[in-house]
């Protein structure tokens, strides 16, 4: 890997954006900055930089003394570090940025990933569950991981013990991505060395972190939001009544997300909270149908068919202009209200890989949004 000395040199308008993702990467580092916080900043201020620059006059105004501000030394050795791992930083508003993420309240305005970059345009479905889990709980995760990405999503989690490790296990070959609760060079647990490095090499880390911060409790739930924001749903396969799984789920509705639950018996305690969330109204699932069901009409192919279209898997039959005319058609259906993806198609007289690819792409450019019931709405 070329050094940054080794590297030609930057045209302005590459020495600029880099300029701003310091001064973003100072303002979001800097004591007392949370997420709401630094969007609130960049929305009054129009910039990072412009936003760094008012912060000791805003401090002065409001009768502060003068927070700790993230030093720009510090900020370029990060952006170093995360080089040298072939890690690099996306910035909130970054084209490359997961625009699942960019639409929540409290997206994180930097994040650290390693491995494939593509992974994050995908449809993701998060399956979580117990650390301590049942072999019959790992088995099925791993099954279930597996034909989630034959099936043309990613399957999300946050590489813990048990139901995590075997979800990224099962969908390595197909795409998976890890959500770390520390620094993206942090191993935990320390058992998950092998699995992280494949995760890097064949699949996707991300992490809010910075580089070097080992895993504490409280970036365990911060963690989880960013798990269910990245997920069209989240699979809870065994989880406990009080568990890092639960708090998962409670994001997810919170964010507008499906919330899947494998049932399991009763005697088990691993099985309480994953009951407990169907009878609460989770959707039940004992098959990957279960889950496609709800974001796609039945699948007609066989296992191993795209559930969700990976490219435009238009007609050849359709013109560039049919398909523009397609575009408004369903742009004009929608609106703020949700509506279900079923009464869509009906209006539109669209097929299912139309219509779906459409909103898929509606969704990439952040105009749509996703609700519980298999319903979106145009933003």
């Amino acid at each position: 890997m070329k050094s940054r000395r080794d590297r030609p040199p930057e045209s302005e308008e590459s020495q600029d954006s880099g300029d701003e993702n310091v001064a973003a990467l100072c303002l979001v580092r800097s004591e007392g900055i949370g997420p709401a916080t630094f969007h609130h900043l960049i929305t009054r201020y129009g910039s990072a930089i412009a936003a760094l620059a008012a912060l000791p006059e805003l401090e002065r105004r409001n009768g502060r003394s003068s927070r700790r501000v993230y030093s720009e030394t510090r900020a370029r050795e990060e952006i170093d570090a995360l080089d040298a791992l072939g890690a690099r930083l996306l910035a909130h508003g970054d084209c490359a940025y997961p625009q699942s993420l960019a639409t929540l309240p409290d997206a994180p305005p930097m994040v650290s990933v390693m491995g494939r970059g593509d992974l994050l345009r995908r449809p993701a479905i998060a399956i979580v569950g117990a650390r301590n889990a049942s072999s019959a709980g790992i088995r099925f995760a791993r099954t279930l991981a597996g034909e989630l990405g034959e099936a043309g999503f990613a399957v999300v989690s946050g590489l813990a013990r048990g139901i995590d490790s075997a979800a990224h296990l099962g969908s390595l070959a197909t795409g998976s991505i890890a959500v770390l609760a520390g620094g993206i060079d942090q191993v935990y647990p320390p058992e998950n060395d092998s699995l992280q490095q494949s995760l890097a090499d064949r699949g996707l880390l991300l992490a809010e972190q910075r580089v070097g911060t080992q895993p504490r409790a409280r970036h365990f739930p911060t963690r989880n939001r960013l798990i269910s924001g990245l997920s069209l749903g989240v699979v809870v396969v065994e989880t406990a009544c009080r568990s890092g799984s639960l708090i998962t789920a409670r994001c997810a509705l919170d964010q507008g997300r499906e919330v899947f639950a494998v049932p399991g018996s009763p005697l088990d305690p691993r099985c309480r909270g994953r009951n407990e969330l169907i009878r609460d109204g989770a959707v039940l699932v004992q098959t990957i149908d279960d889950i496609i069901s709800i974001f796609a009409p039945p699948r007609q192919a066989a296992r191993g068919s795209s559930a969700f279209p990976q490219g435009n898997e238009i007609s050849p039959n359709r013109s560039a202009d049919e398909y523009d005319r397609m575009q408004h058609r369903v742009a004009s259906a929608l609106g703020p209200t949700p509506v279900t993806v079923d009464e869509l198609m009906r209006q539109c007289q669209l097929t299912p890989p139309e219509l779906l690819t459409i909103l898929h792409e509606f969704e990439t450019a952040g105009r749509l949004q996703r609700h519980p019931g298999n319903r979106v709405s145009y933003l």
